[in-house]
């Protein structure tokens, strides 16, 4: 833990700055509750062309959600990295809930990676953002780097399985 505190304590000292304190709460917020995601499922669900590529990521979204959130969090209940920290000043609400995973990383990799293997373009725009969102967290001092690799490694997980899930149901129906 002493180590991903150093590496927290690296991003707060020299890569801090006007311009990361203003983005990097927005970037953070497109994954409050999957919110981006919704958004890209619903837009895909509407139209015939993205239509498997959305239930993809709507599967992948559910399964992160239900396993980051509903189990892994509550099992390790891991305190965020700020609170090891008195005197540390957020520049966001601070989060309740426990540090591991990440579920914005999670969430995020989980829809992005099940975008990405059925729409490579789209789908790579799609993961600089869920990057973007996973960086942001240890940006923003509330996700311990292993939490963030945890919800990456965990989502395009999810993502490669909701994919080969639907791709698998598509060829039996």
């Amino acid at each position: 833990m002493k180590l991903e505190l150093s590496i927290l304590d690296y991003i707060h000292k020299h890569l801090r700055c006007v311009l990361g304190d203003f983005l990097m709460p927005i970037i953070s917020a497109l994954g409050n509750g999957g919110f981006i995601w919704l958004c890209a499922i619903g837009v895909f669900l509407c139209t015939s062309r993205y239509r498997m590529a959305g239930l993809s990521m709507a599967l992948a979204l559910s399964m992160g959600l239900v396993v980051g959130n509903l189990i892994l969090k509550p099992v390790f209940r891991r305190v965020r990295p700020f609170a090891k920290r008195p005197g540390m000043e957020l520049i966001i609400r601070a989060p309740r809930d426990a540090s591991f995973p990440s579920g914005h990383t999670l969430t995020s990799f989980a829809a992005a990676t099940a975008l990405f293997l059925a729409e490579r373009r789209i789908g790579s725009i799609a993961l600089v953002l869920a990057a973007l969102i996973a960086f942001s967290r240890m940006y923003l001092y509330v996700h311990y780097p292993s939490d963030v690799l945890a919800g990456v490694l965990l989502g395009s997980g999810f993502g490669y399985m909701s994919f080969k899930m639907l791709d698998m149901w598509k060829f039996l129906f």
